[in-house]
């Protein structure tokens, strides 16, 4: 093996190394990311059980699966609610039927009328 194919074969080697240890670093920072999540996830459902009676979380629960975007803006406005102060005591159904009412935007009716010629 000449010099040449002896360098070229360590460049080889420590590129191969640096690749591996650049995935290395991603994966462990995928994993720190996904564990965070987690955890936050983790607190949002802890505090939505102490503010939301079992009805009211059973209802949330129903509209996620319909409106899942929504129902992420309706859980951090209750945690902010929460979170503010403003709460005294739990949420039950009928409370949150009327939250759910006011966050939920209002649709224009559209009326078609047809003319006859």
């Amino acid at each position: 093996m000449s010099d040449e194919d002896f360098e070229l074969e360590m460049i080889r080697k420590k590129r191969l190394m640096e690749l591996e240890q650049q995935q290395k670093l991603a994966a462990d920072q995928s994993e720190a990311k996904e564990q965070k999540l987690q955890e936050f996830d983790e607190q949002k459902k802890a505090i939505l059980r102490q503010i939301l009676t079992i009805d009211a979380r059973s209802r949330l629960a129903r509209i996620r699966l319909a409106k899942p975007e929504f129902v992420v803006g309706v859980e951090q406005q209750l945690i902010m609610i929460s979170q503010s102060g403003q709460l005294r005591g739990q949420i039950d159904d009928k409370m949150l039927i009327q939250i759910l009412k006011k966050l939920t935007p209002k649709r224009k009716e559209i009326t078609i009328t047809r003319v006859n010629k």
